[in-house]
Order: C-alpha cells, then structure tokens, then sequence
C-alpha cells in the first residue's frame, strides 16, 4: 500500500514564516483541489507573548505551489485568545465549508467553528456556528474532515486535549467523529493515542487520512517540552472499527527544531499525491511548503 510522506528535501516554499526565530508559524495547512483551482487554508502565528494565532488565511493557485491570498479571517471576529488549523472541505452540494478552531479565552479549553460559503474567497465569519463546543474535560480542534460520498455519513478525525490534569492539557488524542450533515458532530471512541516509550508517548493527532481512510498521517511528541514542535508519523487502519496503528518512520524537518507537522494530503488523478506541511527553518520559525509525491513504479512483469 503507498502511503504518501514528506521528504522536505526538493521541497516549495509556499508561504514564509511572519517573522523571524521560534514561535513564528506560517502553517497549519489544509487544501483541495476542485480540478482548475488549488485552495488552501492555513494559519498564521505569533510567538505566544505576541498574540498567539492571529488569522486563518484562504488562497487559490493555478499550480498549488504560487498562491495568492483570497480571503482573511481575523482572531478579533471569533472572541477567542488564538486560532489554530483550519479545515477547508468541498461541501457535496458544491458549496465550501470551513472549519475553525478557536481557544476559549483564559482557559485551555478550545471549540471548532464552521462557516460555509458558495467560493472560499466568499467566507465570512458573520456567518459561524459552533459544531464541535467540547465540554469542560475536553478541548477539540485541529479536525481532519471527509465530506460523504453516496449515502455515507460525514467523518472527522479530531485532536481532544484532556483537560483533566492541570497543567498537562498538551496532552492529546485522536477521537473519531460522524454527523448527517457536518454541523452536528457526534464524538466517537479514540482511534490513535501516543504509545508509552515511544517518540509519540505525549500525544497523537491525525492530521490527514487517506481517500479510503486506509492509512493517516499524525503528529507526535515524546514530551511537554515538545509542544507546538512535533513530528510526523504514519498509522494504518487496524480493522473495521475505525482505529489506527502507528507504524513506519518518524519524520522530520533537517532544519532548527525539526519539527514537521500538519501534513495535509491531497490525491490527485493520477495516483500521485500533493502533500502540504508546516516545517521548521533553520531559526526556528514554521514555514508552509509543498510537494508532489508519486507512488513507486509498478514492478516489470517477469521474463
């Protein structure tokens, strides 16, 4: 089975840092390919002392490599502290949908958003409704979103922060969701969580899932000391119950904290992947990069 993964190496640069050394992040990336135009979702970050997730921005591309701005949505019009990765999902009537997730002011507590438009540069946070509120054990963000396809229901991979022990809210787990109609979510039982021992013993976050939710691509770390710096990793579907397995490499940036996270993947036609991630730079901030990832040449037929 291929399972498409980062390189970095020969990889673009899509959208550079907004400022220089750690805690500056462009990122979070999340994209869709509608077979003319590439959109793509992302935030933008300050260090924490300086305003934190300040925008989710949405742009377009010809090429899904040069992309211009076409729509911004600032911190100010969701009465939250920060924002983090945005969700964008080709509704199945046409229509777009994006997801937002927002921190609940003086907590650790976060929520998701959502807000749907005819075109992603129409998107308008007038129009939000909360989708995914969370509860007080429990801050949701950060959700991998499949639109159904026939009859199916809609599904969602979402990162849930235990807020159970003070001070270790880091903490994170993927949990399955499923709703009729991508509004009113129903959050199932935990599909990926950090291994004890392990590079992702603190936590595991599902960043994107394949066409056939065979395999996923996650976040991890081994520590606190690790947030907002992890890793990538592979994990495959482990049965009929919508769980996943860790499995394969750990991958990373070759440059300042090697962090590389938020992979999004987005198939192509042809078999080939478009993979979009938040990568560290040498000085520690998070740049947005993409490539172009290929399955390996069919075996030649015997002789």
């Amino acid at each position: 089975m291929f399972v498409p993964t980062p390189r970095h190496e020969g990889s673009d640069l899509v959208i550079g840092a907004p400022g220089v050394g750690r805690g500056w992040w462009a990122g979070g990336p999340s994209a869709a390919f509608d077979g003319e135009t590439w959109w793509l979702a992302y935030r933008l970050r300050r260090p924490v002392d300086a305003g934190r997730g300040i925008a989710n921005v949405v742009a377009a591309s010809s090429d899904g490599v040069r992309f211009e701005p076409v729509c911004t949505l600032d911190r100010e019009a969701f009465d939250t502290e920060s924002l983090e990765r945005p969700a964008l999902v080709r509704r199945p009537d046409g229509g777009w949908r994006l997801y937002v997730s927002c921190s609940t002011p003086g907590t650790k507590h976060w929520r998701v958003d959502a807000i749907d438009a005819d075109s992603p540069a129409e998107l308008d946070a007038d129009r939000r409704v909360t989708t995914l509120p969370g509860d007080e054990r429990t801050a949701v963000k950060d959700p991998v979103v499949h639109a159904p396809v026939g009859t199916e229901a809609w599904r969602a991979w979402v990162c849930c922060h235990p807020l159970d022990v003070r001070g270790a809210e880091d903490r994170m787990v993927t949990r399955a969701a499923s709703s009729a109609d991508g509004l009113a979510w129903e959050l199932g039982p935990v599909v990926l969580a950090g291994r004890s021992g392990c590079w992702d013993e603190r936590g595991a976050r599902v960043t994107t899932v394949g066409p056939d939710a065979r395999w996923a691509l996650y976040d991890g770390r081994a520590s606190a000391e690790q947030n907002w710096e992890e890793r990538a990793g592979v994990a495959l579907a482990d049965g009929e119950g919508g769980g996943l397995t860790a499995t394969g490499p750990v991958i990373g940036s070759p440059h300042g904290t090697g962090s590389l996270r938020y992979v999004d993947a987005v198939a192509l036609p042809d078999g080939a992947f478009r993979l979009f991630y938040e990568a560290a730079r040498l000085d520690g901030a998070h740049e947005l990069r993409t490539e172009l990832v290929s399955p390996p040449p069919a075996p030649a037929d015997g002789p």
